[in-house]
């Protein structure tokens, strides 16, 4: 298995975290998200013990909650000693909500609304990552009238294509996302925030894409910043006390995804960026990073019921399921790879290719193609691997479908953290 939290028991049951998955489709219903708060736990004390080591005892991970964004993963975080990185007023809310000490927390968007900026300083937020000139003067406005000083840092493009997926790729020139460092722009907004009285430039921040599995588009941005942070000393006389150099490494969806060992990655990316600063003379700053994805990932699965089966001789076989691009719309997106299994039979014979379809009206509407399984039947449990980021976070309710529930696994024991939505919820907010 891809995953060191999956097992099968002598019913040939898939396992995850420890529990009989069927046993749980059976308690909570399906479709039904599951999460291993063990697993989340493990990766958030890898990153900070990695980036400790390789940066010093100051550097420190920021959960990108867009991954995932409950109350009860803030719950997780703000134990495990993390800082938080969020996108929007809503998941301000939530991680208050979820009682995490919002000093720790790294605002984002390329386009903040006054009311975003005011909401955010509202509660506390700690950093705002400036994207451009017009949401820098808006943070100076609200500092003002507060009469605060606003920590930020500015978000920079490095112009690295890291050879992702177009769509989560955001560390080009061409991006919507910061300034870029090669046309100029980046030192332009520098200037502007330093003259700022109400601001306090902390450093800058760069992302330059998702589900990566090399080094080097780190190890290249890391340099990239370095150099840029010692042309702003040289030039204006003044010297970032951070730099964020984002998140993005990849996790495996399929056996055949190369596994990454994320603290040897932090660690050359650490070399490259204490080499960069002393060829400068430039002093190591607090190092920030972003992991989302490679948290909360291989923590979550999801639970479908079969429903029917189609085989279309010469064609294919489609075997549907009671979920679909609803609670998991990656695959209509951009055909994210994701290992499926019979959850229920697994030491049966995977003798039947199908292709694995949602419920939704919706020719797009397919969870993966190509899967091999024991040929299925109506009742049978299907298990969707490694679901737990950028599904739910996701999740619509196209074709007036209820998001489904989600069940924490910890230490064998299961809870009902989200509970599953009623037809009511669907209809709350029409007057």
């Amino acid at each position: 298995m891809i995953c060191d939290n999956i097992s099968i028991n002598a019913a040939g049951h898939l396992c995850f975290a420890g529990v009989d998955t069927i046993e749980l489709a059976n308690k909570y219903g399906t479709p039904l998200y599951l999460l291993d708060e063990n697993k989340i736990r493990e990766k958030c004390r890898i990153y900070q013990g990695a980036m400790k080591s390789a940066f010093g005892e100051d550097a420190l991970p920021l959960y990108a909650g867009k991954a995932l964004c409950i109350k009860d993963i803030y719950r997780i975080m703000r134990e495990e000693g993390m800082g938080i990185d969020v996108v929007s007023s809503g998941e301000i809310f939530t991680a208050v909500r979820g009682g995490f000490p919002m000093e720790r927390a790294y605002f984002h968007g390329n386009n903040k609304t006054d009311a975003d900026i005011s909401y955010a300083m509202d509660n506390g937020v700690g950093y705002f990552v400036c994207d451009n000139e017009e949401e820098l003067l808006a943070i100076e406005r609200e500092a003002t009238a507060r009469n605060i000083k606003q920590k930020i840092l500015i978000r920079v493009a490095p112009g690295i294509d890291p050879h992702t997926h177009k769509a989560i790729s955001t560390g080009s020139v061409d991006s919507k996302f910061g300034a870029a460092i090669e046309t100029e722009q980046a030192m332009t907004l520098v200037m502007l925030a330093i003259g700022q009285p109400h601001v306090s430039l902390e450093g800058i921040h760069c992302h330059v894409g998702s589900q990566i599995f090399e080094t080097q588009p780190f190890t290249d941005a890391a340099r990239i910043m370095v150099d840029f942070a010692a042309n702003v000393r040289d030039r204006l006389n003044f010297t970032f006390r951070e730099i964020n150099i984002g998140g993005g490494m990849g996790v495996p969806y399929l056996e055949e995804h190369p596994r990454i060992d994320y603290a040897a990655n932090i660690e050359e990316i650490g070399k490259a960026m204490r080499a960069c600063c002393e060829a400068h003379g430039f002093p190591m700053p607090r190092v920030r990073m972003e992991p989302g994805r490679s948290i909360v990932a291989d923590a979550g699965m999801t639970l479908y019921t079969v429903g029917t089966l189609k085989s279309i001789p010469g064609f294919r076989n489609y075997v549907s399921v009671d979920g679909g691009m609803p609670d998991n719309p990656r695959y209509a997106l951009y055909q994210s790879p994701y290992t499926v299994v019979m959850a229920d039979r697994m030491n049966d014979e995977c003798d039947t290719v199908c292709t694995v379809a949602g419920r939704c009206c919706e020719s797009g509407d397919l969870i993966q193609e190509g899967v091999a399984l024991p040929y299925p039947q109506r009742g049978n449990i299907i298990a969707v691997l490694t679901t737990g980021a950028y599904n739910y976070a996701m999740a619509s309710n196209y074709n007036r479908l209820p998001r489904p529930a989600m069940v924490r696994l910890c230490d064998g024991e299961d809870t009902l953290i989200l509970r599953r939505e009623t037809f009511e919820d669907l209809i709350r907010n029409e007057l």
